[in-house]
């Protein structure tokens, strides 16, 4: 039986109320893990930011729900960045309730290109926490997807267009893990977009290695 995990997140508010999710034992132990933390937070403030301006310049509101999740299982192309992956990986098998583990193994066991995102469990993501950026900047406003529909080809100027200097910032904060720590290769990477040149499709992936890695924890 799996072990229940006292290294429990917790929510702390550095500067300019802004959130961060924390696990404070988890980040000693993982390198990466703040890399990641500190620059999802700086992408969720400028979701914020984007939806604020979108909704006051343009009278709209945001479609997006809780519940909602059309997105998962309609768009083919979800791109994922390495160190992306490695939170995942680190979640689903440190993280995961022992029901959540029982229900995500067998979709990921039978998971093809083409099916909704496997990490969609009862209409919900069960990696929410650490969506990758391209979830967290997914947002529509106006009226909710229609089942099927991809807002990005049926109706762009609905979907929420990201601020660049947010995006940039938090691919600043990435780059060590990619062993980039010099300021002035730093600014070459973000200027040569070498980010999104690591980045893969999570429809693509193959979850082999996850598969034994969460049964391994088990």
């Amino acid at each position: 039986m799996k072990k229940a995990n006292k290294n429990t997140a917790r929510l702390r508010q550095p500067q300019q109320k802004q959130w961060r999710l924390s696990f404070p034992e988890d980040e000693i132990k993982y390198q990466w893990l703040p890399l990641l933390l500190d620059a999802y937070a700086i992408i969720d403030k400028g979701v914020a930011s984007a939806i604020s301006k979108a909704e006051e310049s343009r009278k709209v509101k945001l479609a997006c729900r809780e519940g909602c999740s059309e997105c998962c299982t309609t768009h083919a192309d979800i791109p994922v960045y390495p160190l992306e992956l490695f939170a995942i990986y680190w979640y689903c098998t440190e993280k995961l309730t022992p029901s959540a583990t029982d229900t995500l193994l067998p979709r990921l066991s039978s998971f093809g290109k083409g099916d909704q995102c496997p990490f969609l469990l009862n209409k919900s993501c069960s990696i929410h926490p650490i969506r990758p950026v391209a979830c967290r900047q997914f947002n529509v406003f106006g009226s909710p997807c229609a089942p099927g529909e991809d807002p990005y080809y049926t109706r762009r100027h609905d979907v929420m267009v990201p601020i660049q200097g947010y995006v940039n910032q938090a691919f600043l904060v990435m780059l060590p893990f990619y062993g980039i720590n010099d300021d002035l290769a730093k600014k070459e990477a973000i200027k040569n977009n070498f980010i999104h040149t690591q980045a893969r499709s999570l429809k693509e992936h193959k979850w082999s290695g996850l598969i034994k890695a969460m049964k391994d924890s088990l």
